[in-house]
């Protein structure tokens, strides 16, 4: 049967305290809705509804790419009548997945179960969890030979209800033909005023239809968010399950409480990551990869055998096998390190190639620049690529030597095995090979012998 999956999203969320709408709020980097939408791909629907209300037009513009389709619910008339908006663009002979906007846990291992149990047609499935304290959830009524009976609301429960330790979770399957015959006939007779969607648990049971409760693994798997203590709840929930995930491909966290990935990690064999790392968007990771404490990676690529030390920050890099960077080392957007490449200390990398064997072990800025192989780079070296209106390109040759304290103004170019003294500004071509100093003027010295190291004696 195909499924359309429709998403209660219109909710105001003024607990929150903010002018971001609720579903927009962030949970590891994303909206909570889109957490929503993303599981809901996983299930294959057909199509995505999702209710917007409050701050739509905002929450349309930040999530338009999503291809979803939207439907307004310009009152708040309640969960029921929610529903109701969204259903004349669901076809008859489809399976109708409803979830919310702000349950962005629930996986969709759990949502299968659902959709299994709501799969002939002829059955209502809704999703239920047992809870240590269940104030202000709908308790499940059953009856006495246990099928569910009803739902009721918490503010509608009498004492006796309210002990049930069962409760709805709002998210339930059920046939598009007999979800719009139900939803046609919910009224607003209760303590809120408003269009229950948990009305239709009591139309299918005396419409003789099987009522399918299914359990919930664990509590925090469904727990909505309505004020930032709760979304903090949820991270922390979130933030476990992934670490979780990474352990058990073979990750060592030193401390997984100090660990946070927020978005797709890919990952080797025997990984370490010490305390405090932060993995943003797509980070792949290669094998025996340590990254020490204190580091951010973001849209990154990193090779095997790569040691990070503490304290860096990269942002869509890509970093060859064997490399070493840091501590203190920000890698920005585009910067490609070759293998066995050495960045150190207060070292930035930005739309630059550091090629093979390449050294920038202390305070220094190489934008817009190619390095070459085996390429020394010294202390205080920048690349001026910025003229105040256009970047310039700097190429420096293969087996370079680049002294302290250099300035190289781009456009230039570097020969391979050229030395560059130390406190150079460099404003013209540097010739291979060859030794070019500036201190007052720009000098090239013919016949220079760059000094070798001293063989030990014996």
């Amino acid at each position: 049967m195909p499924l359309s999956v429709v998403i209660l999203a219109a909710g105001q969320g003024k607990r929150m305290k903010s002018d971001l709408p609720k579903v927009l709020q962030p949970l590891a980097g994303r909206p909570l809705l889109k957490h929503v939408i993303d599981t809901a791909r996983e299930l294959e629907a057909t199509d995505v509804h999702v209710v917007y209300g409050h701050g739509g037009e905002r929450v349309r513009e930040m999530l338009g790419r999503d291809n979803v389709a939207w439907a307004l619910q310009a009152e708040q008339l309640g969960t029921g009548h929610a529903v109701q908006q969204a259903m004349p663009g669901v076809p008859d002979d489809h399976l109708v997945l409803v979830l919310y906007g702000d349950v962005p846990l629930v996986q969709s291992s759990t949502l299968r179960r659902l959709l299994d149990a709501a799969a002939t047609g002829d059955a209502l499935a809704i999703l239920s969890v047992r809870m240590r304290d269940p104030t202000g959830y709908g308790r499940i009524v059953r009856d006495r030979a246990g099928n569910v009976a009803r739902i009721v609301e918490h503010k509608d429960a009498n004492q006796k209800e309210r002990a049930i330790d069962e409760v709805n979770t709002g998210l339930m399957a059920a046939s598009a033909r007999r979800l719009r015959e139900w939803l046609g006939r919910l009224r607003n007779d209760n303590a809120q005023g408003e269009y229950y969607l948990t009305d239709v648990v009591v139309m299918a049971a005396r419409a003789g239809l099987k009522v399918n409760a299914v359990l919930a693994e664990r509590e925090d798997e469904v727990l909505g968010v309505n004020d930032k203590v709760q979304l903090a709840e949820v991270e922390a929930v979130y933030r476990r399950r992934r670490a979780r995930e990474l352990m058990l491909q073979g990750v060592t966290l030193v401390d997984p409480d100090r660990f946070d990935a927020r978005g797709p990690v890919h990952v080797g064999h025997d990984v370490y990551i010490d305390v405090n790392v932060l993995l943003e968007g797509t980070v792949r990771i290669g094998n025996r990869v340590r990254i020490g404490p204190n580091v951010v990676v973001r849209n990154c690529d990193i090779g095997d055998d790569v040691e990070i030390l503490p304290n860096c920050v990269f942002d869509g890099a890509k970093i060859g096998a064997r490399a070493i960077v840091g501590p203190f080392a920000r890698l920005r957007p585009d910067a490609v390190l070759g293998d066995e490449v050495h960045v150190g200390n207060f070292v930035e990398i930005k739309k630059a190639e550091l090629k093979r064997g390449a050294k920038a072990n202390h305070l220094t800025y190489l934008g817009d620049a190619t390095i070459g192989a085996r390429v020394n780079v010294g202390a205080g070296t920048i690349t001026c690529n910025y003229d105040g209106a256009n970047k310039w390109h700097t190429e420096i040759g293969e087996g370079a030597f680049i002294g302290s304290g250099t300035m190289l103004v781009a456009p230039v170019t570097v020969g391979p095995e050229a030395t560059i003294g130390a406190g150079s500004t460099i404003t013209r071509d540097a010739p291979d090979g060859k030794l070019t100093l500036e201190r007052s003027k720009q000098t090239t010295v013919d016949g220079w012998q760059r000094p070798v190291k001293k063989q030990p004696k014996g």
